[in-house]
């Protein structure tokens, strides 16, 4: 879900990110619920809502959940794995990694729950911007010839290889988000843990990072498991 974190509408996105969460862990076990807790406890302390970052150690973050790094280390990486969060820089020597939050997958992951907060709740999530500009984006990307498929997943070069790959699987997730927004990016760097994406525009490039990363991120790790970072750039 593309929502805006600052300006006017800034607190009603901040307690519609938290009703969700809320009330999609109440539906859960108590191992689910404990860490949908967690998660928010670090939003709350941590999260950065105007620069979309979190940027905190793991031994910060097992004192404010009471519990060990090994533990920290795991719910991170289910945190990840869920498409909740995305590594935005890797942690260096005497750096500590950096976050993104990505709310559209949270709010996509939380669907289910929507109706039982009310129907006003279900109104308010399907009203997005995304949604809103979806068929414009797409007359755009028509001009690209980018309408009928992915990219080629059986290219000979490697990095077209996996991102025709990553292509397939997200355009069979969302056909239209696809052609809206990832159909137009270009692999530009890649190792064997590294996937870095070109945009065609920097505005291009901030919207994918911003609202669609955490879906990216799943999607090239559910390719290639050894991807650890994954970035786009203008």
């Amino acid at each position: 879900m593309a929502l805006r974190v600052t300006g006017s509408s800034a607190a009603s996105a901040k307690y519609d990110l938290i009703t969700a969460m809320g009330s999609y862990a109440l539906a859960l076990g108590k191992t689910d619920q404990r860490r949908v807790l967690r998660f928010l406890t670090l939003i709350f302390a941590r999260y950065n809502w105007q620069q979309n970052k979190l940027t905190v150690g793991q031994v910060e973050i097992a004192a404010l959940w009471s519990v060990d790094p090994r533990t920290v280390k795991r719910e991170m990486s289910v945190l990840k794995s869920k498409g909740w969060l995305y590594v935005k820089r890797p942690g260096a020597r005497g750096r500590v990694t950096e976050y993104g939050l990505s709310i559209d997958q949270i709010f996509a992951s939380t669907q289910e729950s929507h109706s039982k907060v009310g129907p006003d709740f279900v109104a308010r999530m399907e009203q997005t911007p995304a949604a809103a500009t979806t068929t414009n984006v797409i007359t755009l990307a028509s001009r690209q010839g980018n309408l009928e498929s992915p990219l080629q997943s059986g290219s000979e070069k490697g990095e077209e290889s996996l991102w025709g790959n990553v292509c397939d699987r997200l355009y069979a997730q969302d056909a239209a988000l696809f052609q809206a927004w990832f159909a137009s990016l270009k692999p530009a760097e890649q190792s064997q843990t590294k996937l870095i994406l070109e945009a065609p525009s920097k505005f291009h490039a901030e919207y994918v990072k911003t609202h669609l990363m955490g879906r990216l991120f799943d999607a090239c790790q559910r390719t290639d498991p050894k991807l650890r970072y994954v970035d786009v750039v203008a």
